[in-house]
């Protein structure tokens, strides 16, 4: 690729543990691990020349992390504003820390996880007040708020409970005037719809990717520091090598991820992995 070309985020997992175990989210056979804050310090350096937007989220919860107050003010401290999808259950836990923290941008709530509630609507409720408010709190600081529901045509039997909480919260009767899928709730809190999408998987049918973000405008960083192309590489099959120990211009001018780059430019995906993305149809034009 050459030079030193500037990405629009990187995902950071400080984490590969969760709380949850959603039928969404694939979940990882890594070993369960947590990123150190010395360790999250050397990423945030190595990724600061190319990156001003971290976002924490690959697998596992972000807020389960024992040590995210001191992440957050390692990222305060660089000046890197941080975006965090969490699905929502530690939102009361942890909300001083979010609110206080001073790096974080925007965080995306994954609503889909009430499928988690077995179906009780007490507990759906218990969720939802608790994700209504710290959402409407952090609107009103100026953080941005998403509340996803990225799972439309699969699991999504909850959705109706969701959204007709929303509407009673908000007073709105219908979703209207929608910019690529983001309805605007209130200042700085808006709801997401989307289709749900099949993960990159080496045993799922080919499907006509042509394009992808990936090393464009983004990577991902797993919590032992290997560099993997996007945040939907969850077991690393394309490590592209590690930050811990090399260079971020090194691992972007490398072979591999090189290869890959210009692969995406010419429109044939150098991977097999990529030609099995789900996600990234969206990207054809």
């Amino acid at each position: 690729m050459g030079g030193a070309r500037v990405l629009k985020k990187a995902y950071v997992e400080i984490t590969n543990i969760c709380n949850l175990h959603c039928a969404f989210c694939p979940g990882t056979r890594r070993a369960p691990r947590s990123m150190t804050p010395d360790e999250f310090a050397l990423v945030l350096d190595k990724l600061r020349p190319r990156v001003s937007y971290v976002y924490l989220h690959i697998m596992g919860e972000p807020l389960l992390h024992p040590r995210l107050e001191e992440l957050l003010s390692l990222a305060a401290q660089r000046s890197m504003k941080v975006c965090i999808t969490t699905n929502g259950t530690l939102l009361g836990r942890q909300a001083k820390t979010l609110l206080r923290s001073g790096a974080l941008y925007k965080i995306s709530v994954s609503l889909h996880s009430i499928e988690e509630n077995g179906g009780d609507p007490a507990t759906a409720k218990q969720y939802l007040d608790a994700v209504w408010q710290f959402s409407a709190q952090a609107a009103q600081q100026g953080i941005i708020v998403a509340l996803r529901l990225w799972n439309e045509g699969a699991a999504d039997a909850g959705n109706g409970v969701i959204l007709d909480f929303l509407r009673e919260k908000t007073g709105q009767t219908d979703w209207r005037e929608p910019r690529h899928n983001s309805f605007r709730l209130a200042e700085n809190l808006y709801l997401e719809r989307e289709q749900a999408f099949v993960w990159p998987d080496l045993a799922a049918d080919a499907v006509p990717t042509q394009f992808c973000r990936a090393l464009r405008e983004q990577l991902g960083v797993l919590v032992d520091g290997t560099v993997v192309p996007c945040c939907l590489d969850h077991e690393g099959d394309l490590a592209l090598g590690n930050l811990f120990t090399q260079e971020l211009n090194d691992i972007l001018n490398g072979p591999r991820a090189t290869a890959m780059f210009d692969g995406f430019s010419r429109r044939v995906p150098s991977e097999e992995l990529c030609r099995r993305c789900g996600y990234a149809t969206r990207f054809n034009i």
